[in-house]
């Protein structure tokens, strides 16, 4: 992303602002691993979607009209002594230089420079609760204007989510933001069909989990959008497995979903294959529902369509299926109904996909599934889930977990699956596994 993409979104926000109001958003904080070890540092999500700026400590501001300056970044002071160690730091001259701020001050003058923005402002657009530290702070700052109104001062009458704006900005993906979306799935899709490759019985499965990451290293993306999950026959029906630490067997299904993080922005991609490269009966024949329940779903990803209309058709197409092959009894709308496909596909078929794995935005408005429109985007990853020992399923179904995933967007015309890179059918799963 360019400077002129986040000036373009802090407008497109201020616009949605009174002109007597003011927006404050925080990075996250450092978090220690252990004793003087940070984990590695990721800037919040909402401040570098505004931004651009990925330094710690650091607080935006922005006050639409104002005539100094309507975006204000309060940052680190540069440090010599702290670069030597650590590297360099933008500082003040940096934030507006390269990072388009009007103006900056240190980090150190934030509770004596702040409040002093905050004094006539009739509305504050923060998002309490994310920032423990600030929002105490914030309320101090605010408690001191207030006892200044017998001198005529001002206090903020209102403070508004701002949440509620923001995420809905940022559920709309912009060109450039969906180009960085597809060079994260080209990356992890790379990467997936190298373990495909890989994969054989006797493996480990942490041996699979750091052939992906390798492979997305190399190619620039060197953080994971999320913990991979890479499970090997019964592990492959734990929907949130990510010990990765069993031997993966002959026979047996392995199930793994994993995605690259580029440029702050996430990709989720799940593939479901045998082990041993070849399916048996059984598993084609699971893992063809599921295929099938997928195709169905993001045939229905287009706008006008509503939210739930993908899933309504995974639903659909998995319990037709279940009952045909007997693990299920009944009729189709009794299953429907009452839900008992349910024992074996228990969650949704997505969710919203961008900064954040599962990314912002409201899933109803005023209580009806959200409308699909383009730029929105989203996994769609129906599943099958049976582990060994589920009563009243034959054997042979016993054991496997199958989820298939891909990273669709909204276009004019329906549909644009990001992922679509990495093999998913019976037959190019079994030719990619062949190809060592």
């Amino acid at each position: 992303m360019n400077i002129t993409e986040f000036k373009r979104r802090r407008k497109q926000l201020m616009r949605t602002m009174d002109k007597n109001s003011i927006a404050i958003l925080p990075t996250a904080p450092e978090s220690v691993r252990n004793r003087d070890v940070h984990y590695p540092f990721r800037p919040d999500s909402d401040f570098y979607y505004l931004t651009g700026f990925d330094e710690p400590e650091a607080v935006a501001v922005l006050i639409p009209g104002r005539k100094h300056a309507e975006y204000i970044l309060f940052c680190r002071a540069k440090d010599e002594t702290k670069a030597m160690w650590d590297g360099p730091m933008a500082g003040q001259e940096g934030a507006v230089e390269d990072y388009g701020a009007d103006d900056s001050f240190p980090i150190s003058d934030l509770d004596e420079i702040l409040p002093r923005m905050l004094e006539e402002k009739s509305r504050i657009f923060y998002a309490m609760g994310c920032n423990s530290d600030l929002d105490h702070r914030l309320s101090e700052w605010i408690t001191k204007i207030k006892s200044k109104a017998r001198s005529g001062m001002q206090s903020p009458m209102e403070i508004v989510e701002l949440d509620h704006y923001l995420h809905d900005m940022r559920l709309y993906k912009s060109r450039s933001e969906i180009s960085t979306m597809r060079k994260a799935a080209n990356i992890s899709a790379t990467a997936h069909k190298k373990v495909m490759r890989k994969c054989q019985p006797g493996m480990m499965e942490y041996q699979l989990e750091s052939e992906f990451r390798h492979s997305c290293a190399i190619k620039g993306a060197r953080q994971q959008a999320y913990t991979s999950i890479v499970g090997g026959g019964n592990n492959s029906c734990v929907l949130h497995y990510i010990e990765n630490n069993n031997e993966l067997k002959d026979g047996d299904m392995l199930l793994i979903d994993a995605g690259c993080e580029l440029d702050y922005y996430a990709s989720d991609i799940t593939r479901t294959y045998p082990v041993n490269g070849k399916f048996s009966k059984a598993q084609a024949e699971l893992y063809q529902l599921v295929l099938d329940a997928q195709l169905a779903a993001i045939e229905q990803v287009k706008p006008g369509n509503h939210w739930n209309q993908p899933h309504d058709a995974a639903v659909k197409t998995i319990a037709k299926g279940l009952l045909k092959l007997g693990i299920l009894k009944g009729t189709l709308p009794n299953a429907l109904k009452k839900e008992t496909y349910r024992k074996y596909y228990m969650h949704r078929t997505g969710h919203w996909l961008g900064m954040d794995v599962h990314d912002v935005g409201d899933y109803k408005v005023d209580g009806q599934w959200r409308e699909l429109e383009p730029g929105m985007a989203l996994t769609v990853e129906p599943g099958l889930y049976i582990p060994k020992g589920t009563r009243g399923v034959p054997r042979k179904y016993q054991g496997i977990g199958i989820r298939i995933e891909d990273d669709v967007v909204v276009t004019k015309e329906g549909y644009d699956i990001l992922s679509k890179q990495v093999p998913k059918t019976i037959e190019e799963i079994e030719s990619q596994m062949q190809t060592k």
